[in-house]
């Protein structure tokens, strides 16, 4: 397995994370295989996202490209799923992903797509290493799969501008979240592979804000995100039982 190098003293990288998703690379721009729940909630955790950045930074979400001037790093981008709508929505954006075929997959989707994404093979904290800040950081669905979560949180603060803001998406640590979102989806609808996801790795929402108030950011609000079997989508809500985000501001 080919993957990111880190000049790190500590690492964020988990060689058994990294594994699993290098193996299903190939999939992930197909909308029924092995990421189709990302397809699935992927409306909602953007407008969600849109909506959020359009008040922290007085843009207008009806103009063509409401984010043009800002940087935007995607951190665990994978195949772009979320790199790609936010490059159409303005911003400059830096995909970073420790699995280089996840990579290579988001390049050769973006060139298809005639987007203009800057991709790197690399982790946050080799990033931080160097100085990079961005107006907007995204880490969505990421720090369940993360190797020291205090030091992805904390260099994910560190890597937002002073004014800037960062928004998280991860799964609750709860009895519901295990039922739900691991046997569940895992082992009774299939949604995802069977292991995709170790329940012990989940994030409680005091502890994914305190990880970032270590890395100085402001936790300005919670949602959670709720699947309408019924009507097949998924909505943002109040409950963060299962799966939640999170928005975080850096003062300045």
């Amino acid at each position: 397995m080919t993957a990111a190098a880190t000049t790190a003293a500590r690492s964020t990288a988990s060689a058994e994370e990294m594994a699993k998703f290098e193996a299903m690379a190939d999939a992930w721009w197909d909308p029924v295989g092995k990421f189709k729940p990302l397809h699935k909630f992927n409306p909602a955790r953007i407008r969600f996202i849109r909506d959020t950045l359009a008040a922290r930074f007085g843009r207008d979400v009806t103009a063509e490209r409401p984010f043009e001037g800002l940087t935007l790093l995607d951190i665990g981008c994978g195949g772009g799923l979320l790199s790609e709508p936010m490059a159409r929505l303005g911003f400059t954006v830096t995909g970073l992903d420790a699995v280089e075929k996840n990579i290579g997959v988001a390049q050769v989707h973006a060139a298809r797509s005639g987007l203009d994404i800057d991709y790197q093979c690399r982790l946050a904290e080799d990033l931080l290493a160097e100085g990079a800040a961005f107006d907007v950081v995204l880490s969505m669905e990421v720090v369940e799969h993360v190797a020291d979560v205090p030091l992805f949180l904390r260099t994910c603060g560190e890597l937002v501008k002073p004014g800037g803001a960062l928004i998280a998406a991860t799964l609750n640590r709860t009895l519901k979240s295990l039922a739900l979102a691991k046997i569940g989806a895992e082992y009774v609808l299939r949604w995802v592979p069977a292991g995709t996801h170790d329940w012990r790795k989940f994030v409680k929402p005091s502890e994914l804000a305190d990880g970032l108030r270590a890395g100085g950011l402001v936790v300005e609000q919670l949602r959670g995100m709720t699947y309408n079997p019924i009507m097949d989508t998924w909505s943002v809500t109040a409950d963060l039982d299962v799966n939640y985000m999170l928005s975080a501001t850096k003062p300045g």
